[in-house]
């Protein structure tokens, strides 16, 4: 993680966004969204994770979390760690991936500059997490979130993005079991 962004109240509820490397198009995949979502679940149900809003965009993802065991850094980088692991090897896997080869240069290229990386480097570093310290922030970022799909002019309705916490917020089931804010 970067030394510009920290997780500094251990115990806080944070909005965080994190996009891999030069921002490749890897979610326009249901399989490697798939994997996200897979994490996920692992993480809520094995790591501790809170979530209680999500959203998988084409480069990126936007996450509000809290950890169980008050050290949201170090559960942020598991997850990273286990889904570049998972993502990399199910995109050399792929044989109907048109973009393999390019994509899979691109993060052994960019493995290559980081000192702390010992082959392919899948996600930017930094994660960015804000604190959330109010409703009123804690409302924004909700709607930041589920709202990205829209403003991407992917859809039209933030509850008809598949990979969101969106459908969840409007009265439907999503993939995930959500937290709730008290």
């Amino acid at each position: 993680m970067s030394r510009k962004y920290k997780f500094l109240n251990k115990e806080g509820l944070y909005f965080v966004s994190f996009a891999t490397v030069n921002w490749v198009y890897v979610f326009i995949r249901p399989v490697y969204c798939d994997l996200i979502v897979e994490s996920l679940i692992h993480c809520k149900q094995k790591l501790g994770l809170e979530l209680y809003c999500w959203c998988i965009m084409s480069s990126h993802l936007h996450l509000i979390i809290r950890a169980k065991n008050n050290d949201p850094a170090t559960l942020l980088g598991r997850f990273k760690e286990h889904t570049s692991k998972k993502l990399v090897k199910a995109i050399g896997e792929n044989t109907r991936e048109s973009r393999r080869d390019w994509m899979l240069e691109m993060f052994r290229k960019e493995g290559t500059k980081r000192s702390n990386v010992t082959s392919n480097q899948f996600w930017q570093h930094d994660n960015r997490p804000i604190e959330l310290w109010s409703p009123e922030v804690v409302e924004q970022k909700v709607d930041y979130t589920h709202n990205n799909p829209v403003v991407s002019g992917l859809i039209l309705e933030p509850w008809h993005w598949k990979y969101s916490s969106a459908i969840d917020y409007s009265g439907g089931k999503g993939l995930i079991e959500l937290d709730w804010f008290r």
